[in-house]
């Protein structure tokens, strides 16, 4: 006896196609965009929209008002992909680094044109950058987001360079896509990105990338340094430091390395 495929829930299917569509627009999406490509009738797509919203599971970028995966979809991502591990893990390799750099350090995860501090290290120096957790900026503008955007592969990194839009946030800020590709080639090639005072005056970043076993870019790792105590000794320091911490991460992520041999002192 033949048996009949079961039939199909159709608010089901438009929130999994609404949310494999947004993960493939991390940019983010408007609602006559979604609308257009799902073919999803308006009067419909706003109380779907709405209901993810309230869950969690879609968030919208400020500005444009486009929408996101939010931090419900994140963070069962996370889960799936080891990065509760990885978030564990961070606190003590962060401590470890900002004692070696004396300068404050975090762990950064992308947020689809951002990049958000998850957790950080301040530097015991009177003259420092604080490092707080649920802070953004643009992922062309520090050195976290740059080195990301570095590692991603090149259809995904080339897809952001044709969609972003550019902000002067400071007089440094790189406002061109082909300023930025030079340096995401550059950083690249060296395993660093920097950030000359082009998200905050006065501070210099330098960021490396935490890789999946895969190599895609799953966080970064950064420091950032008053451009005062900035020089060729404290950059060969800071990007020696961040490669050994971003590997030990990558350990982690990869599930090789026990949490207890990445508590300080170990």
């Amino acid at each position: 006896m033949k048996t009949e495929p079961p039939a199909s829930v159709k608010s089901a299917e438009r929130v999994i196609d609404l949310l494999e569509h947004l993960a493939a627009h991390p940019l983010g999406r408007t609602h006559s965009e979604i609308a257009a490509a799902l073919a999803i009738p308006k009067g419909s797509l706003t109380p779907l929209l709405r209901n993810l919203l309230v869950r969690g599971w879609v968030t919208q970028n400020r500005g444009r008002g486009s929408y996101v995966l939010g931090q419900a979809a994140l963070t069962l991502a996370q889960r799936a992909t080891g990065l509760a591990g990885l978030l564990e893990a961070a606190p003590a390799i962060l401590r470890r680094l900002t004692a070696e750099t004396e300068e404050s350090s975090s762990l950064n995860l992308r947020r689809g044109a951002e990049v958000e501090v998850a957790c950080g290290a301040n530097s015991d120096l009177p003259l420092l950058y604080s490092m707080k957790p649920g802070q953004r900026a643009p992922l062309y503008a520090v050195s976290g987001g740059k080195i990301i955007l570095a590692r991603l592969p090149e259809a995904e990194r080339e897809a952001y360079l044709a969609e972003v839009t550019f902000q002067a946030i400071t007089p440094k800020t790189l406002t061109s896509a082909e300023a930025l590709r030079r340096e995401l080639a550059a950083a690249a090639a060296e395993g660093v990105a920097y950030s000359f005072e082009e998200f905050t005056p006065g501070i210099i970043g330098m960021g490396a990338a935490v890789r999946g076993p895969d190599g895609y870019p799953v966080a970064s790792v950064n420091v950032a340094i008053p451009s005062v105590r900035f020089g060729p000794a404290k950059r060969a320091l800071v990007a020696e430091a961040l490669q050994s911490a971003a590997a030990a991460l990558a350990a982690r992520l990869a599930g090789s390395a026990p949490l207890a041999t990445l508590r300080e002192g170990a």
